[in-house]
């Protein structure tokens, strides 16, 4: 299995993972400014977009992601950012993978549900959901509903990126939510305390629930911080480009010069 991947902008190298129904592509303004001062390595998660076919589990992906990036960049040392989905696979990118990371920005990003009753109830409303889709095979009616969620209302139509979104595959983003729904990830806050990289736990402050959990990220890892974006949503980045940005390079440039 391979995962597809495009390169663009010119610096170090810096891997982004997206979130689910997005696409390696689908990082907006804040994706145009990292790309003048990185050269961004946008991988398409399993089930998405270019990686369509492929399926894996989130440990299974982290090593995909892994292989993708030393394709495309060597084998040397990448930073990594993750929003939502793909902060799941960054964490388990960093704990798990053998890929040589510098450091590590999560957006929106959880180290997985604790309590295994609602573990598992979540993974059965996502099993649920993608067999709906699955059924329906309408994409578009699937984005609309998923948009409109409340972890969404920050985002303007023009951030949403539809287009862009509708690049994806019922069956494709189905596989994603079986495989790779929240459900479906072991807790991985035990083994925080053994990430040595420096990490940055980004969220909007109105996210209340992640904006907790980076918080808990920041207590948990020996060197992370997390900030949070007054007045942000889930998606700060798509809906806050320019805060998310200047956060993300403030960071990065404060984190190299203790490396």
């Amino acid at each position: 299995m391979v995962l597809h991947a495009e390169l663009r902008g010119t610096g170090p190298p810096l891997v982004l993972l997206h979130g689910f129904t997005q696409t390696g592509r689908l990082w907006g303004p804040f994706g145009e400014r990292l790309a003048e001062s990185h050269t961004l390595v946008a991988v398409d998660l399993p089930g998405h977009a270019g990686s369509d076919a492929v399926r894996a589990d989130l440990p299974e992906t982290a090593g995909l992601v892994a292989k993708a990036v030393r394709a495309a960049v060597g084998d040397g040392p990448s930073d990594v950012l993750g929003y939502s989905l793909g902060a799941r696979v960054a964490l388990h990118v960093v704990t798990a993978s053998d890929l040589s990371v510098g450091r590590v920005v999560l957006i929106g990003a959880t180290a997985g549900i604790d309590d295994p009753v609602e573990r598992e109830r979540r993974r059965a409303e996502d099993v649920a959901l993608a067999d709906r889709l699955e059924a329906s095979g309408d994409v578009e009616d699937f984005m609309e509903k998923w948009l409109r969620s409340p972890l969404f209302e920050r985002l303007s139509f023009t951030a949403a990126d539809r287009t862009e979104r509708l690049r994806n595959s019922a069956t494709g983003l189905a596989a994603s939510l079986r495989s790779s729904g929240t459900g479906t990830q072991a807790p991985l806050w035990g083994e925080l305390h053994n990430v040595a990289t420096p990490v940055l736990a980004l969220a909007g402050a109105d996210d209340a629930r992640y904006a907790a959990h980076a918080l808990r990220v920041a207590r948990t890892t020996p060197q992370a911080v997390a900030s949070l974006v007054p007045g942000g949503g889930h998606a700060v980045h798509l809906a806050q480009p320019a805060q998310a940005w200047r956060i993300v390079e403030h960071w990065l440039a404060a984190a190299g010069s203790q490396l």
